[in-house]
């Protein structure tokens, strides 16, 4: 950082969290920039006292540090939270330090839902890959309970409306059908709460197994098992940064 910039864009490049993290902890009053509460708005510079909670929080961090990506086998029955009022394990709670900063979740996944989830310390990356004018592509393992005929899947593939708008899959693969159920690989370009269990839900067949298996060009390995997490190299690293360059 070497001019004037928006203070939620300052903090997030610093690897301090997400864009909207900051942007609520700003609303919340949590945020001082030079003794004064900050506002939405604020561009802040080197050498400006920025504190969160009364704790200073530097407005550059480590280019080594900025560029963390991990990636996390999540399992059904954790939270996407960094703290849960029920007492709930959270994706953060396995997690190794980071070398500096802190963990930035790249989206979400429902607490039934497992798979891959994508964690860095870069808050400008993070918000770059979630915004949906990035249209990344998701790649689920779904099984639902019927079997969903052709007029059916040529429905989600068109579009259907939720209560939050129009929403439609990319693609369908049918895999198999077993004892009631069928087998589906589906691919989407945004990630609204819930989507995948709410499309199949609209056209009556409800979503009874949710495992993310692709995120852009990351694939969840084979070899990673559920509740573990794996360092991305500098190349995949590299390929998400490549998805939301100008």
């Amino acid at each position: 950082m070497t001019e004037a910039e928006r203070l939620q864009k300052a903090l997030a490049a610093a690897g301090h969290g997400s864009r909207r993290t900051i942007e609520e902890w700003i609303r919340q009053g949590r945020i001082t920039v030079n003794g004064r509460p900050a506002r939405l708005g604020d561009r802040v510079s080197p050498g400006d006292d920025v504190r969160l909670d009364g704790r200073p929080l530097p407005l550059a961090a480590p280019e080594a540090a900025v560029r963390q990506v991990l990636l996390y086998h999540k399992p059904v029955g954790e939270v996407t939270t960094r703290r849960d009022p029920r007492g709930r394990r959270t994706v953060f709670d396995r997690l190794p330090a980071p070398r500096a900063g802190r963990w930035i979740a790249i989206g979400r996944l429902d607490v039934n839902t497992s798979g891959l989830l994508l964690f860095t310390t870069d808050g400008e990356l993070a918000h770059a890959l979630m915004h949906p004018s990035s249209e990344v592509e998701r790649e689920y393992l779904v099984r639902v309970r019927g079997r969903p005929d052709a007029a059916t899947l040529r429905r989600l593939v068109e579009g259907i409306e939720l209560e939050d708008g129009p929403a439609r899959f990319d693609r369908i693969v049918p895999l198999r059908a077993s004892e009631g159920h069928g087998w589906f690989r589906v691919v989407l370009h945004e990630g609204r709460n819930r989507e995948v269990r709410r499309m199949w839900d609209a056209v009556g067949h409800e979503v009874s197994r949710l495992t993310r298996i692709r995120f852009g060009p990351v694939e969840l390995p084979r070899d990673l098992p559920p509740g573990r997490w794996r360092s991305a190299d500098d190349a995949l690293v590299s390929r998400l940064a490549a998805l939301v360059r100008n």
